[in-house]
């Protein structure tokens, strides 16, 4: 398989991303933590706020660096905010350099005020968009927070990309006809969501009209079809890879896809080869593109991946649910054979 295009929703400026607190990037220097970073080939430090030592996080050994940078940019002395910036500018200049499409911004678990998180979507969106030509994603569960992302984004450089409409949130519809946005469509339902392909193309095909009446076109419109936890269920990542191949059959070539690919391997060793591979047997099946970390998946990744290796194969029976309980595959990876 040789992929020509993959269209890479860059996840990485989200405040639920964590840094493992003692390890390669949230460390102790001189007596205070930082998060250590490169930008321009320089290694740099963004101060760690006090109140992000005293929360849950810290004490599980967990901190949320992009939410720190946030802080720091909006709440921090003068040279705080400056590393803030430049933290998060590196951050999307190194995607786009990986080959990212969009880069989605999400900043729900900040803090649940919501006026607090209203504007500082709007200033992560400034912020971002002066380091990097790409157009944005925004993601938020909250309409109030998509409308302010999506107000600040810059047109010019492409529409961006709304994360997400589904049919429990019919009234983000609305926000995609006003800024003339695509559109992630998600295939929940109304009250649940579902597991097996009929559900999913059920679910799609009732989005669909009211994507179409808001103008949007096929090509606008990013498919998720939902991933689950591999480690939930061993059957999860085949019953998404026939509903790709289903939905690709029904809606042709002009659709788009962009499932939060990652999810397949929560609970899982080694995330990374997971998800490299699932997303090369979901592209096989007709994917185009996801919600992924663009320095870990990227189309240079993906057409050079080495299918007769020992670890893809190992994967890739996880995923595909032939290693029942993915035994093999967590013992090749404990024993670090792959």
């Amino acid at each position: 398989m040789h992929l020509s295009k993959f269209i890479s929703v860059g996840e990485n400026i989200h405040c639920t991303r964590i840094f493992k607190v003692g390890g390669k990037f949230a460390k102790e220097i001189d007596g205070h933590n930082v998060i250590e970073y490169k930008s321009d080939d320089d290694t740099k430090h963004l101060p760690i706020p006090d109140n992000f030592l005293n929360n849950q996080d810290w004490e599980a050994g967990k901190v949320k660096h992009c939410a720190v940078a946030c802080w720091q940019g909006t709440h921090g002395d003068d040279s705080a905010k400056e590393a803030a910036v430049d933290y998060l500018q590196s951050l999307a200049k190194r995607q786009e350099a990986s080959g990212a499409t969009y880069l989605d911004l999400n900043v729900d678990e900040f803090s649940t005020d919501d006026n607090e998180r209203i504007d500082l979507m709007k200033w992560l969106v400034e912020t971002v968009q002066s380091a990097s030509s790409l157009p944005m994603s925004i993601d938020s569960s909250n309409i109030d927070i998509l409308r302010s992302g999506l107000a600040a984004c810059d047109q010019a450089r492409g529409k961006p990309l709304m994360n997400s409409v589904s049919l429990e949130r019919e009234d983000a519809i609305n926000l995609a006809e006003e800024f003339k946005t695509t559109v992630i469509a998600s295939a929940a339902g109304r009250t649940d969501l579902p597991t097996d392909t009929a559900g999913r193309l059920a679910n799609i095909e009732e989005l669909m009209p009211l994507l179409k009446n808001a103008g949007l076109e096929l090509p606008d419109i990013h498919i998720d079809p939902l991933v689950y936890p591999i480690s939930t269920d061993g059957g999860n990542g085949t019953r998404f890879l026939e509903a790709v191949t289903a939905l690709r059959d029904k809606y042709g070539e002009e659709i788009h896809f962009a499932p939060g690919l990652s999810n397949i391997s929560f609970g899982m060793p080694n995330r990374k080869l997971l998800g490299q591979t699932f997303t090369y047997l979901f592209c096989e099946a007709g994917g185009d593109g996801g919600i992924v970390d663009p320095f870990h998946i990227n189309l240079d990744i993906l057409n050079n991946m080495d299918t007769e290796a020992e670890a893809f194969k190992l994967a890739k029976a996880v995923l595909t649910g032939e290693d029942d309980f993915g035994m093999n595959y967590i013992t090749a990876s404990r024993e670090k054979t792959i």
